[in-house]
């Protein structure tokens, strides 16, 4: 099989940061339907939606009606994508019990994203998490624009650092290091995951990287090998934020997995996989951009990995 080590977590957030960007709504029971394949598949984390307002990321609005639907068993594998504690209120409502509590490095881009400051996003996190745990849930700090910001460039490792190491976000159980853009490369990846590994709280790292310079595969390899154990991608390469000009499609989960090959994961998953992806991203009207999926749909007839 040749499973990359160390090994990482795949977590699949098309239905979130996947659709953001897409013009086109997904009905409650299409966004269940795809999230129950890729459970019944094995992945084994999903993002399935964000608590933005509706009027300014239209894909999002049915959010509280998907975890509405969804049981407790298959919450345990889902994520929601929360910016205050109100958010964190209202999804825990609907049955959510993961929470992604994201905000930016960069004032620039929080206020474009959030309409707030860093500084205020990050004085609130507190009661987010105390809310999360009052239902039994778990919150990851997210800090999106880890690498370079759209408006401001690059972002100073110490900056991040300083965040994951503030007392508001002691109630975090994982960090979510976000490369917004897509502009990092390995090496800027290894040596910001290995210092906050070193240099702040004992925690889950994950990183969330984008496509945009062709870089995705080889900078979530780099950050699973500097300590992240759970990884972000999307179906087809699907998504992107609104808020971030120059920010292309997420990571590919095809193209994670294969080129980690975790033990769920083989020739007939990637081919079940590929007909959920080509579906979707037909139906949205999007671009197929994993080269994974157009190598599976190639003439190498000899290759297991062929459909």
């Amino acid at each position: 099989m040749y499973e990359f080590t160390p090994t990482a977590q795949l977590r699949d957030v098309t239905m979130r940061d996947g659709l953001q960007l897409t013009g086109k709504m997904l009905s409650t029971d299409r966004k269940l339907e795809v999230i129950r394949r890729m459970i019944a598949l094995g992945v084994p984390s999903l993002e399935i939606g964000s608590m933005a307002r509706p009027d300014v990321v239209p894909p999002m609005a049915n959010t509280l009606e998907v975890i509405g639907e969804l049981t407790a068993a298959e919450l345990e594998k889902c994520w929601v994508w929360v910016a205050t504690p109100r958010h964190v209120d209202k999804a825990a409502a609907a049955g959510a019990r993961n929470f992604q509590y994201c905000f930016s490095a960069s004032d620039s881009h929080n206020k474009a994203n959030i309409g707030r400051t860093t500084e205020v996003s990050l004085a609130a996190m507190p009661d987010a998490a105390d809310i999360a745990r009052s239902v039994g849930g778990e919150m990851q700090l997210c800090i999106a624009t880890s690498f370079t910001c759209p408006f401001e460039g690059h972002i100073p490792e110490q900056k991040v650092l300083a965040i994951a190491n503030d007392a508001r976000a002691s109630g975090a159980t994982d960090i979510v290091l976000c490369d917004t853009l897509g502009q990092a490369v390995p090496a800027q990846v290894s040596s910001l995951l290995s210092r906050v590994a070193a240099e702040s709280p004992k925690r889950r790292i994950v990183f969330h990287g984008h496509d945009t310079w062709g870089l995705g595969v080889a900078n979530t390899l780099a950050a699973i090998s500097a300590g992240a154990t759970m990884v972000d991608g999307s179906l087809g390469g699907l998504g992107g934020c609104p808020f971030a000009p120059g920010a292309s499609g997420n990571t590919s989960s095809e193209d994670i997995l294969f080129a980690t090959r975790p033990q769920w994961f083989g020739p007939e998953s990637l081919a079940s996989m590929v007909e959920i992806s080509e579906k979707l991203l037909a139906e949205l009207g999007e671009p197929i951009r994993s080269k994974t999926v157009q190598g599976a749909r190639s003439n190498a007839k000899a290759f297991d990995w062929v459909i």
